[in-house]
């Protein structure tokens, strides 16, 4: 995990878990985050359901 909490925008924006993880993706990339804290996060947000991929998106991020 990261030490401090990149921003992603959820709200107002396609709910789809796909697109999420896309923004999500991008938002570690731009915060400087290694290839394997995005590893890491990404088997996290894939290993349950949606809700597990929000509430890791919540864990990771800034979420607004």
């Amino acid at each position: 995990m990261l030490d401090s909490k990149p921003k992603l925008k959820l709200v107002g924006e396609d709910g789809n878990a796909f697109s999420i993880l896309g923004r999500a993706r991008s938002a570690l990339r731009k915060a400087k985050a290694t290839p394997e804290q995005i590893e890491e996060f990404m088997v996290d947000a894939k290993s349950g359901d949606y809700d597990h991929l929000l509430q890791t998106c919540i864990k990771w991020f800034n979420v607004r």
